[in-house]
């Protein structure tokens, strides 16, 4: 399977986190839906614009700006100052609650990262339906919206992110950019700045498709070495993958929002062993261990009720995990047909920490090591050949069970 990229970028991230901010503490006026920026001195207007809202756009006010500028195309602008302690916080809740769909994440600057979507792909019917359920539950849970780009390449998951706003996904793969890439000005671009974009039209090099078929070489005579990363980007060159860095995680889980409400206990329990093969492989691959585990259960009408327990010894087995699930799955469903469901496990430690193991456990003292070397030796094949390389029989033809009721 080819790698799936995702590009997920907060549209004018500084001035949503600010409006969200100022309404939560009373204000009684959306920053988003009036002229207004972030940034620069309130009293003295300098500086420039940090971010700004879609009514202020429309005035033709641009991110980088000058403030007085931004002012005279718009008396009437509100501006408020930038708070940087709050985009903090604001980006690692956003960063943490997008590693409870995927660990693969490389965060690139406070508002915008990467995800190596291909490990959870499986659970899409295609990568855009995965790239909406991400968005949706962004704006549903933070209340501000993103952008992403979907590609098989970095730079190109980059460029379809910036493409119209706000809260869209757009796909640019690499054989979608002679249609949907070269007809833009080389402008557009990612890493093509003012000086670049000069030289270039002196070149008479307009477009990103004149970049493409550009001789490399007298790219390299005017740009140097710049000239060459331009025509490789022009041209969908990027082998680059998504650089993740290891995440002390408060808890790990996935969710799905399944293809057809699922209104059978057995459809039910089938997306939940696909989610607790999918936790627990997370889990074991963070070499983390988990002590309780939740499920929650969202329905057609979008009710959600959730429930959680709490083992007896640390635990990372599909098994476990699944048992565990469908135990907690059968206490609470009250029989209505389900939109989504989730398991996320929690309290989790260190694996090879001390496990104090069950009555259960200590009548078969070998029984759990046997488990743990099954789970990592399928999770090798895997890693391996493919997430399809090792399937449960009770997996397979999954879609059709849907389709049957």
């Amino acid at each position: 399977m080819d790698s799936i990229i995702f590009h997920i970028d907060v549209n004018s991230a500084y001035l949503s986190w600010t409006a969200l901010e100022r309404l939560s503490d009373g204000d009684t006026q959306d920053l988003r839906l009036i002229p207004s920026i972030v940034g620069g001195d309130m009293e003295k207007r300098r500086g420039v614009v940090l971010a700004k809202s879609d009514p202020a756009r429309k005035y033709g006010i641009k991110t980088g700006e000058p403030v007085v500028n931004a002012f005279r195309k718009c008396p009437s602008l509100i501006m408020v100052p930038p708070d940087h302690t709050l985009y903090a916080k604001c980006s690692g809740e956003l960063m943490t609650y997008l590693s409870d769909f995927c660990p693969d994440i490389e965060q690139v600057s406070v508002d915008e990262c990467y995800m190596d979507f291909t490990p959870i792909a499986q659970q899409y019917k295609t990568p855009v339906s995965g790239a909406d359920h991400i968005r949706e539950e962004i704006l549903k849970t933070f209340g501000f919206t993103v952008n992403i780009g979907v590609s098989d390449r970095r730079v190109l998951a980059k460029m379809a992110s910036d493409f119209q706003k706000p809260n869209l996904t757009h796909t640019l793969f690499s054989w979608e950019i002679e249609k949907k890439m070269w007809t833009l000005p080389v402008s557009s671009l990612y890493m093509c700045g003012n000086s670049s974009v000069e030289t270039l039209r002196k070149l008479e090099i307009l477009t990103i498709g004149d970049l493409a078929r550009t001789d490399p070489q007298i790219l390299e005579a005017h740009l140097k070495s710049h000239g060459r990363l331009l025509w490789q980007y022009a041209n969908g060159i990027d082998d680059a993958p998504v650089i993740t860095r290891p995440v002390k995680a408060k808890g790990i889980g996935n969710s799905i929002t399944l293809p057809q409400d699922a209104v059978t206990a057995r459809q039910a329990k089938t997306a939940l062993l696909s989610l607790s093969e999918s936790v627990a492989s997370r889990l074991r691959a963070a070499r983390q261990q988990a002590l309780s585990e939740s499920i929650e259960i969202k329905y057609a009408d979008f009710q959600t009720v959730s429930h959680q327990t709490t083992f007896s010894a640390p635990v990372d087995n599909d098994r476990m995990i699944y048992e565990t699930a469908c135990r907690l799955f059968d206490e609470i469903w009250n029989q209505a047909p389900i939109r989504l469901l989730g398991i996320r496990t929690a309290k989790l430690c260190q694996t090879g920490e001390a496990v104090q193991l069950s009555l259960f456990d200590l009548e078969q003292p070998q029984r759990y090591e046997k488990q743990h070397k099954l789970d990592e030796t399928i999770d090798a094949i895997r890693k391996r050949y493919g997430k399809d390389a090792v399937v449960r029989g009770s997996l397979l033809g999954r879609g059709e069970e849907f389709k049957k009721h």
